[in-house]
Protein backbone atom coordinates (compact mmCIF):
# COMPACT_ATOMS: atom_id res chain seq x y z
CA UNK A 1 0.00 0.00 0.00
CA UNK A 2 1.16 3.57 -1.01
CA UNK A 3 1.61 5.98 1.38
CA UNK A 4 -1.31 8.40 -1.00
CA UNK A 5 -3.14 5.23 0.14
CA UNK A 6 -2.04 4.72 3.41
CA UNK A 7 -3.07 8.32 4.82
CA UNK A 8 -6.79 8.13 4.38
CA UNK A 9 -6.51 5.18 6.10
CA UNK A 10 -4.62 6.63 9.12
CA UNK A 11 -6.91 9.91 9.07
CA UNK A 12 -9.76 7.32 9.19
CA UNK A 13 -8.39 5.15 12.53
CA UNK A 14 -7.90 8.42 13.93
CA UNK A 15 -11.32 10.25 13.50
CA UNK A 16 -12.59 6.45 14.70
CA UNK A 17 -10.26 6.87 17.99
CA UNK A 18 -11.91 9.93 18.87
CA UNK A 19 -15.03 9.19 17.96
CA UNK A 20 -14.94 6.29 20.85
CA UNK A 21 -13.52 8.56 23.18
CA UNK A 22 -16.32 11.23 22.96
CA UNK A 23 -19.34 8.65 22.74
CA UNK A 24 -17.19 6.52 25.71
CA UNK A 25 -17.46 9.33 28.05
CA UNK A 26 -20.83 10.97 26.69
CA UNK A 27 -22.66 8.37 27.40
CA UNK A 28 -21.91 8.22 31.27
CA UNK A 29 -21.90 12.25 31.63
CA UNK A 30 -25.31 12.36 32.32
CA UNK A 31 -25.58 9.24 35.14
CA UNK A 32 -22.38 9.63 36.68
CA UNK A 33 -20.44 13.72 36.29
CA UNK A 34 -23.48 15.74 37.63
CA UNK A 35 -23.27 13.56 40.75
CA UNK A 36 -19.46 13.41 41.03
CA UNK A 37 -18.19 16.95 40.57
CA UNK A 38 -21.88 18.42 41.52
CA UNK A 39 -22.70 16.52 44.34
CA UNK A 40 -22.91 18.60 47.05
CA UNK A 41 -25.22 21.33 44.62
CA UNK A 42 -26.86 18.16 43.32
CA UNK A 43 -27.93 17.06 46.78
CA UNK A 44 -29.18 20.17 48.02
CA UNK A 45 -31.08 20.51 44.90
CA UNK A 46 -32.79 17.36 44.81
CA UNK A 47 -33.43 17.15 48.70
CA UNK A 48 -31.43 14.22 49.36
CA UNK A 49 -29.06 12.81 51.24
CA UNK A 50 -25.64 10.29 50.62
CA UNK A 51 -27.82 7.49 51.33
CA UNK A 52 -30.67 7.98 49.22
CA UNK A 53 -28.48 9.20 46.22
CA UNK A 54 -26.74 5.67 46.40
CA UNK A 55 -29.93 4.11 46.44
CA UNK A 56 -30.31 5.67 42.79
CA UNK A 57 -27.01 4.33 41.98
CA UNK A 58 -28.03 1.13 43.19
CA UNK A 59 -30.92 0.56 41.17
CA UNK A 60 -28.63 1.76 38.10
CA UNK A 61 -26.17 -1.51 39.01
CA UNK A 62 -29.00 -3.83 39.19
CA UNK A 63 -30.43 -3.00 35.78
CA UNK A 64 -26.77 -2.29 34.54
CA UNK A 65 -26.15 -6.10 35.77
CA UNK A 66 -29.00 -7.90 34.03
CA UNK A 67 -27.95 -6.12 30.57
CA UNK A 68 -23.70 -6.81 30.53
CA UNK A 69 -24.23 -10.36 29.31
CA UNK A 70 -26.70 -9.77 26.75
CA UNK A 71 -25.03 -6.64 25.40
CA UNK A 72 -22.24 -8.98 24.70
CA UNK A 73 -23.88 -11.28 22.93
CA UNK A 74 -25.28 -8.07 20.81
CA UNK A 75 -22.11 -6.81 20.19
CA UNK A 76 -20.78 -9.77 18.93
CA UNK A 77 -23.55 -9.82 16.34
CA UNK A 78 -24.29 -6.41 15.50
CA UNK A 79 -22.50 -3.46 14.11
CA UNK A 80 -21.00 -1.08 17.24
CA UNK A 81 -21.80 2.10 15.26
CA UNK A 82 -25.67 1.04 15.24
CA UNK A 83 -25.60 0.16 18.62
CA UNK A 84 -23.52 3.20 20.31
CA UNK A 85 -26.05 5.88 18.31
CA UNK A 86 -28.81 4.34 19.69
CA UNK A 87 -27.24 3.98 23.59
CA UNK A 88 -26.69 7.57 23.04
CA UNK A 89 -29.83 8.91 22.02
CA UNK A 90 -31.54 6.76 23.87
CA UNK A 91 -29.30 8.14 27.17
CA UNK A 92 -29.65 11.97 26.11
CA UNK A 93 -33.61 11.92 25.67
CA UNK A 94 -33.39 10.73 29.68
CA UNK A 95 -31.21 13.88 30.59
CA UNK A 96 -34.67 15.91 29.79
CA UNK A 97 -36.29 13.96 33.00
CA UNK A 98 -33.28 14.68 34.75
CA UNK A 99 -33.62 18.19 34.65
CA UNK A 100 -37.07 18.18 35.61
CA UNK A 101 -35.50 17.68 39.44
CA UNK A 102 -37.84 14.28 39.79
CA UNK A 103 -38.40 13.50 43.77
CA UNK A 104 -36.49 10.45 44.59
CA UNK A 105 -38.60 7.66 43.51
CA UNK A 106 -38.48 9.14 40.10
CA UNK A 107 -34.98 9.34 39.99
CA UNK A 108 -34.35 5.90 41.24
CA UNK A 109 -36.76 5.20 38.04
CA UNK A 110 -34.54 7.10 35.71
CA UNK A 111 -31.28 5.47 37.07
CA UNK A 112 -32.82 2.16 36.27
CA UNK A 113 -33.63 3.34 32.87
CA UNK A 114 -29.99 4.80 32.45
CA UNK A 115 -28.64 1.02 33.31
CA UNK A 116 -30.67 -0.47 30.25
CA UNK A 117 -29.05 2.72 27.65
CA UNK A 118 -25.80 2.79 28.76
CA UNK A 119 -24.77 -0.98 29.07
CA UNK A 120 -27.22 -3.09 26.90
CA UNK A 121 -27.30 -1.89 23.80
CA UNK A 122 -23.35 0.37 24.19
CA UNK A 123 -20.54 -1.42 26.80
CA UNK A 124 -19.86 -4.33 24.79
CA UNK A 125 -19.59 -3.06 21.47
CA UNK A 126 -17.31 0.36 23.04
CA UNK A 127 -15.01 -2.60 24.12
CA UNK A 128 -14.71 -4.93 21.29
CA UNK A 129 -14.45 -1.43 18.87
CA UNK A 130 -11.60 -0.78 20.45
CA UNK A 131 -9.93 -3.92 20.45
CA UNK A 132 -10.35 -4.24 16.92
CA UNK A 133 -9.10 -0.59 16.34
CA UNK A 134 -5.39 -2.51 18.55
CA UNK A 135 -5.39 -5.33 17.08
CA UNK A 136 -3.38 -8.17 19.22
CA UNK A 137 0.15 -6.26 19.41
CA UNK A 138 -1.19 -2.98 21.00
CA UNK A 139 -3.83 -3.92 23.36
CA UNK A 140 -2.77 -1.57 26.06
CA UNK A 141 -2.09 1.38 23.98
CA UNK A 142 -5.69 1.05 22.34
CA UNK A 143 -7.46 0.94 25.56
CA UNK A 144 -4.50 3.31 27.21
CA UNK A 145 -5.67 5.72 24.59
CA UNK A 146 -9.35 5.31 24.64
CA UNK A 147 -9.54 6.07 28.60
CA UNK A 148 -6.92 9.08 28.24
CA UNK A 149 -9.47 10.56 25.87
CA UNK A 150 -12.11 9.89 27.45
CA UNK A 151 -10.37 11.97 30.54
CA UNK A 152 -9.56 14.49 28.11
CA UNK A 153 -13.45 14.39 26.61
CA UNK A 154 -14.72 14.47 30.70
CA UNK A 155 -11.62 17.19 32.00
CA UNK A 156 -12.42 19.43 29.21
CA UNK A 157 -16.63 19.07 29.66
CA UNK A 158 -16.55 19.36 33.33
CA UNK A 159 -14.38 22.80 33.40
CA UNK A 160 -17.89 24.13 30.88
CA UNK A 161 -20.14 22.68 33.05
CA UNK A 162 -18.43 24.02 36.48
CA UNK A 163 -18.67 27.98 34.50
CA UNK A 164 -22.27 27.22 33.78
CA UNK A 165 -22.78 26.25 37.50
CA UNK A 166 -21.34 29.38 38.96
CA UNK A 167 -21.86 32.27 36.91
CA UNK A 168 -20.74 35.97 38.32
CA UNK A 169 -18.76 37.75 39.75
CA UNK A 170 -19.17 35.64 43.26
CA UNK A 171 -19.22 32.49 42.56
CA UNK A 172 -20.76 31.13 45.38
CA UNK A 173 -23.26 33.51 45.84
CA UNK A 174 -24.49 33.08 42.36
CA UNK A 175 -25.56 29.64 42.79
CA UNK A 176 -27.30 30.12 46.55
CA UNK A 177 -29.62 32.39 44.80
CA UNK A 178 -30.20 29.89 42.02
CA UNK A 179 -29.08 26.40 42.71
CA UNK A 180 -32.21 24.76 40.91
CA UNK A 181 -31.71 26.61 37.54
CA UNK A 182 -28.09 26.46 37.24
CA UNK A 183 -27.84 22.84 37.80
CA UNK A 184 -30.52 22.33 35.16
CA UNK A 185 -28.31 24.55 32.98
CA UNK A 186 -25.50 21.59 33.92
CA UNK A 187 -27.57 18.42 33.03
CA UNK A 188 -29.16 19.74 30.01
CA UNK A 189 -25.51 20.26 28.61
CA UNK A 190 -24.90 17.25 29.26
CA UNK A 191 -27.52 16.63 27.93
CA UNK A 192 -27.08 18.17 24.50
CA UNK A 193 -23.00 17.04 24.51
CA UNK A 194 -24.65 13.24 24.48
CA UNK A 195 -26.75 13.98 21.44
CA UNK A 196 -23.86 15.38 19.78
CA UNK A 197 -21.84 12.29 20.34
CA UNK A 198 -24.44 10.26 18.77
CA UNK A 199 -24.34 12.07 15.74
CA UNK A 200 -20.32 12.11 15.53
CA UNK A 201 -20.50 8.21 16.46
CA UNK A 202 -22.52 7.23 13.15
CA UNK A 203 -20.41 9.29 10.61
CA UNK A 204 -17.45 8.08 12.10
CA UNK A 205 -17.27 4.54 13.54
CA UNK A 206 -16.98 1.76 10.94
CA UNK A 207 -18.80 -1.18 10.86
CA UNK A 208 -17.41 -4.22 13.27
CA UNK A 209 -16.34 -7.36 12.07
CA UNK A 210 -19.41 -9.32 12.93
CA UNK A 211 -19.93 -13.25 12.16
CA UNK A 212 -23.39 -14.72 11.21
CA UNK A 213 -24.64 -16.82 14.23
CA UNK A 214 -28.07 -18.30 14.24
CA UNK A 215 -31.15 -16.69 15.82
CA UNK A 216 -32.02 -18.91 18.67
CA UNK A 217 -31.66 -18.98 22.23
CA UNK A 218 -29.54 -21.58 22.62
CA UNK A 219 -26.60 -19.98 20.48
CA UNK A 220 -26.38 -17.10 24.11
CA UNK A 221 -25.91 -20.54 25.70
CA UNK A 222 -23.62 -21.55 24.15
CA UNK A 223 -21.77 -18.30 24.09
CA UNK A 224 -22.53 -18.32 28.08
CA UNK A 225 -20.85 -21.68 28.26
CA UNK A 226 -17.94 -20.82 25.78
CA UNK A 227 -17.20 -17.29 28.31
CA UNK A 228 -17.25 -19.63 31.36
CA UNK A 229 -14.65 -21.68 29.94
CA UNK A 230 -12.35 -18.99 29.06
CA UNK A 231 -9.09 -19.09 32.01
CA UNK A 232 -8.88 -16.83 34.16
CA UNK A 233 -12.11 -14.79 33.62
CA UNK A 234 -12.45 -14.73 37.16
CA UNK A 235 -9.24 -13.23 38.38
CA UNK A 236 -9.79 -10.74 36.23
CA UNK A 237 -13.49 -9.86 36.64
CA UNK A 238 -11.97 -9.44 40.70
CA UNK A 239 -9.77 -7.57 39.57
CA UNK A 240 -12.20 -5.54 37.63
CA UNK A 241 -14.27 -5.00 40.97
CA UNK A 242 -11.57 -3.72 43.35
CA UNK A 243 -10.33 -0.87 40.80
CA UNK A 244 -14.08 0.10 39.79
CA UNK A 245 -14.35 0.60 43.34
CA UNK A 246 -11.74 2.91 43.02
CA UNK A 247 -13.07 4.40 40.54
CA UNK A 248 -16.42 4.86 41.87
CA UNK A 249 -14.68 6.56 45.55
CA UNK A 250 -13.68 9.56 43.35
CA UNK A 251 -17.48 10.09 43.30
CA UNK A 252 -17.00 11.35 46.75
CA UNK A 253 -13.95 13.58 46.48
CA UNK A 254 -15.95 17.14 46.05
CA UNK A 255 -17.66 16.07 49.44
CA UNK A 256 -14.37 15.85 51.32
CA UNK A 257 -13.12 19.01 49.65
CA UNK A 258 -16.38 20.66 50.94
CA UNK A 259 -16.89 18.96 54.64
CA UNK A 260 -13.21 18.20 55.72
CA UNK A 261 -10.96 20.75 53.51
CA UNK A 262 -12.90 23.54 53.59
CA UNK A 263 -13.59 24.57 49.81
CA UNK A 264 -16.77 26.09 48.69
CA UNK A 265 -19.13 24.25 46.15
CA UNK A 266 -17.89 25.67 43.38
CA UNK A 267 -14.45 25.45 44.14
CA UNK A 268 -14.38 21.77 45.55
CA UNK A 269 -16.73 21.04 41.74
CA UNK A 270 -13.26 22.94 40.20
CA UNK A 271 -10.59 20.57 42.42
CA UNK A 272 -12.65 17.61 41.39
CA UNK A 273 -12.76 19.19 37.25
CA UNK A 274 -9.31 19.69 37.47
CA UNK A 275 -7.92 16.37 38.97
CA UNK A 276 -10.01 14.98 35.70
CA UNK A 277 -7.16 15.99 33.70
CA UNK A 278 -5.02 13.41 35.28
CA UNK A 279 -6.98 10.52 33.73
CA UNK A 280 -5.58 11.07 30.12
CA UNK A 281 -1.61 10.94 31.38
CA UNK A 282 -2.09 8.41 33.95
CA UNK A 283 -4.38 6.00 31.42
CA UNK A 284 -2.02 6.78 28.48
CA UNK A 285 0.79 5.73 31.07
CA UNK A 286 -0.40 2.99 32.23
CA UNK A 287 -1.36 2.01 28.66
CA UNK A 288 2.33 1.99 27.72
CA UNK A 289 3.97 0.09 31.06
CA UNK A 290 0.76 -2.63 30.37
CA UNK A 291 2.62 -3.04 26.36
CA UNK A 292 6.24 -2.79 27.93
CA UNK A 293 5.30 -4.80 31.48
CA UNK A 294 2.43 -6.85 31.18
CA UNK A 295 -1.01 -5.34 31.78
CA UNK A 296 -0.95 -7.82 34.99
CA UNK A 297 2.09 -6.08 36.60
CA UNK A 298 1.02 -2.41 36.00
CA UNK A 299 -2.39 -3.36 37.51
CA UNK A 300 -0.16 -4.54 40.64
CA UNK A 301 2.15 -1.27 41.23
CA UNK A 302 -1.24 0.57 40.69
CA UNK A 303 -3.43 -0.66 43.04
CA UNK A 304 -0.15 -0.57 45.34
CA UNK A 305 0.14 2.64 44.98
CA UNK A 306 -3.71 3.56 45.62
CA UNK A 307 -4.02 1.36 48.60
CA UNK A 308 -1.06 3.41 50.09
CA UNK A 309 -2.76 6.86 49.57
CA UNK A 310 -6.07 6.13 50.86
CA UNK A 311 -3.96 4.71 53.79
CA UNK A 312 -2.75 8.17 54.18
CA UNK A 313 -6.10 9.68 53.58
CA UNK A 314 -8.07 7.11 56.08
CA UNK A 315 -5.73 8.55 58.75
CA UNK A 316 -5.29 12.48 57.75
CA UNK A 317 -6.79 14.95 60.18
CA UNK A 318 -8.94 17.69 59.31
CA UNK A 319 -7.01 21.57 59.30
CA UNK A 320 -5.67 23.89 57.38
CA UNK A 321 -2.26 22.90 58.09
CA UNK A 322 -2.74 19.44 56.49
CA UNK A 323 -4.36 20.98 53.24
CA UNK A 324 -1.85 20.88 50.85
CA UNK A 325 -0.95 16.94 51.74
CA UNK A 326 -3.87 16.28 51.86
CA UNK A 327 -5.42 17.32 48.16
CA UNK A 328 -1.63 15.84 46.74
CA UNK A 329 -2.95 12.08 48.26
CA UNK A 330 -6.28 12.80 46.71
CA UNK A 331 -4.63 13.55 43.22
CA UNK A 332 -2.50 10.86 43.65
CA UNK A 333 -5.32 8.11 44.41
CA UNK A 334 -6.84 10.00 41.28
CA UNK A 335 -4.31 9.25 38.85
CA UNK A 336 -4.10 5.30 40.36
CA UNK A 337 -7.58 4.60 39.70
CA UNK A 338 -7.39 6.38 36.50
CA UNK A 339 -4.39 4.05 35.44
CA UNK A 340 -6.28 0.91 36.58
CA UNK A 341 -9.29 1.68 34.51
CA UNK A 342 -6.86 2.49 31.40
CA UNK A 343 -5.65 -1.05 31.33
CA UNK A 344 -7.79 -3.46 33.17
CA UNK A 345 -9.70 -4.37 29.78
CA UNK A 346 -5.80 -5.01 28.28
CA UNK A 347 -5.04 -8.19 30.26
CA UNK A 348 -7.72 -9.68 27.91
CA UNK A 349 -5.47 -10.51 25.66
CA UNK A 350 -2.81 -11.09 27.82
CA UNK A 351 -5.37 -13.84 29.49
CA UNK A 352 -5.86 -15.25 26.08
CA UNK A 353 -9.52 -14.66 25.27
CA UNK A 354 -10.22 -14.88 21.79
CA UNK A 355 -11.30 -12.20 19.96
CA UNK A 356 -14.18 -14.01 18.64
CA UNK A 357 -15.74 -14.49 22.20
CA UNK A 358 -14.82 -10.86 23.18
CA UNK A 359 -18.25 -9.62 23.51
CA UNK A 360 -18.88 -12.99 25.48
CA UNK A 361 -16.07 -12.84 27.96
CA UNK A 362 -16.94 -8.62 28.40
CA UNK A 363 -20.21 -9.90 29.21
CA UNK A 364 -19.28 -11.76 31.86
CA UNK A 365 -16.56 -9.93 33.34
CA UNK A 366 -18.61 -7.13 33.61
CA UNK A 367 -21.22 -8.92 35.29
CA UNK A 368 -19.32 -9.12 37.72
CA UNK A 369 -16.54 -6.57 37.76
CA UNK A 370 -19.33 -3.82 37.62
CA UNK A 371 -21.50 -4.71 40.73
CA UNK A 372 -20.05 -1.79 42.67
CA UNK A 373 -22.76 -0.36 41.33
CA UNK A 374 -25.07 -1.92 43.00
CA UNK A 375 -22.87 -2.65 46.36
CA UNK A 376 -20.57 0.73 46.43
CA UNK A 377 -22.38 3.99 46.32
CA UNK A 378 -25.28 2.41 49.24
CA UNK A 379 -22.28 1.63 51.54
CA UNK A 380 -20.61 4.60 51.14
CA UNK A 381 -23.47 6.84 51.51
CA UNK A 382 -24.53 5.07 54.43
CA UNK A 383 -20.60 5.28 56.27
CA UNK A 384 -20.62 8.76 55.58
CA UNK A 385 -24.17 9.57 56.82
CA UNK A 386 -23.70 7.86 59.88
CA UNK A 387 -20.47 9.47 61.05
CA UNK A 388 -20.86 13.14 59.39
CA UNK A 389 -17.62 14.97 58.97
CA UNK A 390 -14.10 13.64 58.93
CA UNK A 391 -14.81 10.35 60.85
CA UNK A 392 -16.96 9.38 58.08
CA UNK A 393 -14.59 9.92 55.68
CA UNK A 394 -12.03 8.64 57.16
CA UNK A 395 -13.80 5.11 57.27
CA UNK A 396 -14.81 5.45 53.49
CA UNK A 397 -10.64 6.14 52.46
CA UNK A 398 -9.52 3.05 54.44
CA UNK A 399 -12.62 0.75 53.32
CA UNK A 400 -11.26 1.91 49.65
CA UNK A 401 -7.90 0.62 50.91
CA UNK A 402 -8.72 -2.49 51.77
CA UNK A 403 -10.46 -2.83 48.62
CA UNK A 404 -7.44 -2.32 46.63
CA UNK A 405 -5.49 -4.33 48.71
CA UNK A 406 -7.53 -6.84 47.43
CA UNK A 407 -7.29 -6.17 43.63
CA UNK A 408 -3.36 -6.01 44.40
CA UNK A 409 -3.65 -9.37 45.30
CA UNK A 410 -5.34 -10.44 42.86
CA UNK A 411 -3.30 -8.96 40.01
CA UNK A 412 -0.17 -10.39 41.48
CA UNK A 413 -1.47 -13.47 40.96
CA UNK A 414 -2.46 -12.96 37.45
CA UNK A 415 0.95 -11.82 36.78
CA UNK A 416 2.35 -15.28 37.80
CA UNK A 417 0.15 -17.28 36.38
CA UNK A 418 0.37 -15.25 32.69
CA UNK A 419 3.95 -14.92 33.13
CA UNK A 420 5.82 -15.59 29.57
CA UNK A 421 2.55 -17.40 28.33
CA UNK A 422 1.37 -16.86 24.74
CA UNK A 423 -0.68 -14.17 23.47
CA UNK A 424 -4.98 -14.62 22.55
CA UNK A 425 -6.07 -16.64 19.70
CA UNK A 426 -7.61 -15.12 17.12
Amino acid sequence: MSDAERAPRRLERAFALLSLMLAGEAIFSLPFHVARFFRPTLLDAFGLDNAALGDAFAVYGVTAMLCYFPGGMLADRWHARGLMTLALVATAAGGLYFASFPAASGLKLLYGYWGVTTILPFWAALIRATREWGGAPAQGRAFGLLDAGRGAVAAGVAAVAVSLLGLGVDAQATLAAGRHEHLRNVILFYSALTLAAAVVCWWTIPASRVEAAPRVPHHLLAQLRAALRLPLVWRQSAIVVAAYCGYKGIDNYALYAVQVCGMGEIEAARFVANAAWLRPVAALLAGLLADRFRASASLTALFILAALSYVYLGRAEGGAGLRGIVVANLALSVAAVYGLRGVYFAAMEEARVPLRHTGGAVGLISVVGYTPDIFFAPIAGRLLDAAPGLPGHQHYFLLLAGIAAVGAACSFSLYRRLAGGPRAVR
